[in-house]
């Protein structure tokens, strides 16, 4: 009823937003800085972009620059699964020396993986990158199945071994675990695609440390709680219609309820940034509106096998955890660079939590560790922005490069 209630709220809404975002574009043209139509304009428009989507937006990455020298950016589908492709973000013309293959696992957790744009840029300065590209559950029809935490783990064996040997895994934020799982079911397997390095970037490997509100907040609630309060079924017309998802609308909810006054604040500088005529800075709110305001639906049996088994029950550093049954068993990581990722100030993922692996994965030369915490930065700093380019991926450039051998 929850779904049904927001999709019939959409339908009703969709037509004003459309109106008044012509109205906005019409009263723009040739009107002067700080007018009253100007600032009518403005409003309209701030208002007009207090909306959800559910579709994912465009990578946008056309072009890279290596040694000073420009590459085209084709992007193409590798493998296309139900739940989520394989990505491959394809310099058209031949480099001089090739790359390392990287595959940037995206997380599955209410936003799309082109969230991680920046990060895919940056790396394919000195890296042939592959991306994890999840698709919006409601739109994945009835037919298809269940896709669960094995479901994610089973995706990044499957897509690591479609790359071939050779690869390096860069997970971000969530799906560390399942990246770990998968490096070490592969190299128990002695599979000849199991990943060269894998480096972790800000996930939640161990949330026994230095818990978060974030983690705190999994554990006030029983998992029956979870599925009884937040799970809802796709309404019509969607694809995936009475599928039993995580709505990607409550989760934006909780990550806005989180910092409520600095999302005001960004609305309140659109609109000047408008009336005053600074088109410039307003792209920059509209640009990364755009972005945080697509939502994605999870899965329900992900969603819900992820907060009990990773932040409830802890199974990954309890050695618990099971993939189709089998014990998962990072020890078994023996040829696998590993490097950890942290930021001093995230508050989603603590300090601490992400650098567990480097105990769990027991069986790794210690010259092959690395760890590295990272100065002034939050959650996002860690993948995106200033020090991620300048302090950060050099790091995780030198790493995977040196694991080229």
């Amino acid at each position: 009823m929850l779904y049904q209630a927001y999709q019939n709220q959409t339908d009703l809404s969709s037509p004003l937003r459309l109106m008044a975002q012509g109205m906005s574009a019409m009263l723009w043209m040739n009107q002067t800085e700080g007018s009253w139509l100007r600032k009518m304009s403005a409003g309209i428009e701030v208002i007009s972009r207090m909306r959800l989507t559910h579709s994912r937006p465009d990578y946008g990455i056309d072009s890279v620059t290596v040694d000073d020298e420009v590459y085209p950016i084709e992007e193409e589908t590798v493998l296309s699964l139900p739940f989520g492709s394989l990505l491959h973000f394809r310099k058209t013309a031949a480099l001089a020396e090739p790359q390392p293959k990287v595959l940037l696992v995206a997380p599955l957790s209410g936003h799309f993986a082109t969230l991680l744009r920046e990060t895919a840029r940056t790396l394919l300065q000195h890296h042939d990158v592959y991306i994890t590209d999840w698709h919006n559950a409601r739109d994945v029809s009835l037919r298809h199945g269940p896709f669960g935490l094995d479901d994610y783990i089973d995706h990044m064996i499957r897509f690591t071994q479609t790359i071939g040997p050779g690869a390096h895994l860069v997970a971000v934020c969530q799906p560390c675990v399942a990246a770990l799982a998968a490096t070490a079911l592969m190299a128990e397997d002695d599979d000849p695609a199991q990943p060269r390095s894998l480096t972790l970037m800000a996930g939640p490997v161990d949330c026994r440390v230095n818990p978060t509100e974030v983690n705190k907040l999994a554990v006030s609630k029983p998992i029956e709680w979870f599925e009884k309060n937040l799970i809802s079924h796709v309404p019509l017309p969607h694809k995936g219609y009475m599928r039993r998802v995580y709505p990607g609308f409550v989760q934006l909810s909780a990550f806005m309820s989180m910092n409520p006054e600095r999302h005001k604040q960004s609305f309140k500088d659109l609109y000047q940034h408008l009336v005053n005529g600074d088109v410039e800075k307003a792209n920059v709110i509209r640009v990364f509106y755009d972005e945080y305001l697509a939502v994605n639906d999870l899965p329900a049996e992900f969603y819900l096998e992820t907060v009990e088994k990773v932040f409830q029950t802890y199974d990954l550093p309890l050695g618990k955890l099971t993939f189709r049954g089998r014990l998962v068993n990072p020890a078994a990581i023996r040829r696998t660079a590993l490097m950890t990722v942290e930021g001093e100030r995230d508050d989603i993922c603590a300090v601490g939590q992400t650098v567990a692996a480097q105990d769990l994965c027991s069986s790794i030369r210690p010259y092959k560790k690395t760890h590295h915490v990272q100065t002034g930065v939050g959650h996002y700093g860690v993948f995106s922005g200033r020090k991620w380019n300048q302090q950060i991926y050099p790091r995780v450039r030198e790493m995977i490069h040196a694991s080229e051998g």
